[in-house]
């Protein structure tokens, strides 16, 4: 019997443009599921990876948010039967990705759509709500207990935390699972266009970080006595690059006993026609820091080393949360085309040129 292949999207080289490639389909083992994957979103890494060739090994396979169908499910599997739809956040092996019609890989990276959303609304959330989760209990060291507690308060409910760059997909979800947890002090930098909506997710109060004066507007409004205005930050766009390069501008913010946690790569220059991006997966060197500050690099790949996040952040949190309203779907624009390629290649083209406050979501499968 022949094998069953499929298309998937391939990186060649960096900054050379998309091929398709089939590829075996590969049946289910042990915990592993087949899904026939319907949607993806596109993200930063996508870019980083395409035009700047991060961690590219060509020709290399892409995409790790996918929306899709179970076809088949391994002889362990506790979660999932065929014909449930699911969603989830899996980049480590290439029978894991996104971009491709069919994706084999372990049940823990997806979780069941809840019934009320759509594939489209549902792909937008599983890879920055997992960083978001990261990034909150890894690199800033706060608890994120589940179940959550009845009547739980955190140890440091009353810390005020910048979100910078607040409107991006990882900001959104910061801000509504540390507002889940109980943090009443967020403090958000964005665009103008995203303060309202920020507010509605659970921000207190928000800046136009394209502000000349928005450093010292936040020092002298926060600024109390010898201790840092902000304890927590959390930089989601992680850019040194251009007038308004976040992490030079959070580095005059964060002070003695700041604990901060950046996106991974710090972009030290991006692309253009001509030149290719610089990045650095150095957070510590990306700036000139006040003594005393806690700099971290965010990268999410790593969060299954939490056992916790390991068995329960895709399968269990993120449906339920969803599901009861704790997250909700980014939004997003539909990106048409006549096939994988040309929805992938104007997909990539439109965050090259930049994207912001929505999600650029894409068909895989043509059915």
């Amino acid at each position: 019997m022949a094998t069953q292949m499929h298309n998937s999207l391939v990186a060649v080289n960096p900054r050379a443009p998309y091929e398709i490639r089939q590829y075996p389909t590969v049946s289910p083992t042990g915990d592993e599921i087949l899904i026939r994957v319907k949607w993806t979103a596109s993200t930063p890494f996508d870019l980083h990876q395409a035009d700047g060739g991060l961690f590219l090994e060509e020709p290399q396979r892409t995409g790790s948010a996918a929306a899709g169908v179970v076809v088949e499910v391994g002889s362990d599997v506790q979660h999932f039967k065929v014909g449930d739809r699911v969603f989830g956040y899996a980049h480590q092996q290439p029978d894991w990705k996104a971009h491709q019609e069919y994706a084999t890989a372990p049940e823990w990276v997806f979780g069941k759509i809840p019934d009320k959303f759509t594939m489209e609304q549902a792909v937008t959330v599983p890879e920055n709500f997992v960083t978001a989760f990261h990034t909150i209990s890894n690199e800033l060291g706060l608890p994120t207990p589940w179940p959550k507690p009845e009547g739980y308060v955190p140890p440091r409910a009353d810390d005020r935390i910048l979100i910078w760059g607040a409107a991006s997909s990882v900001g959104q979800f910061a801000i509504s699972i540390l507002t889940f947890y109980g943090y009443r002090h967020l403090i958000a930098t964005a665009s103008p266009r995203h303060h309202a909506y920020l507010k509605q997710q659970g921000a207190e109060e928000c800046f136009d970080y394209r502000s000349p004066t928005v450093v010292d507007d936040l020092l002298k409004k926060y600024q109390r006595g010898d201790g840092p205005a902000f304890s927590l930050i959390i930089d989601c766009i992680g850019s040194q690059a251009g007038s308004f390069g976040s992490v030079g501008l959070v580095s005059k913010i964060a002070q003695r006993g700041t604990a901060v946690a950046i996106m991974l790569p710090v972009i030290l220059k991006h692309a253009t026609d001509g030149e290719v991006p610089e990045y650095s997966m150095d957070a510590q060197d990306s700036a000139q820091w006040a003594e005393g500050t806690n700099v971290r690099g965010v990268r999410t790949h790593f969060y299954w080393q939490n056992e916790l996040f390991k068995q329960k952040l895709q399968t269990e949190i993120m449906p339920q949360m969803l599901a009861a309203g704790h997250v909700v779907p980014n939004r997003y624009r539909v990106i048409e085309g006549r096939d994988l390629l040309d929805r992938a290649t104007k997909a990539l083209d439109l965050l090259r040129s930049g994207v912001s406050g929505e999600k650029l979501v894409w068909r895989v499968s043509e059915e």
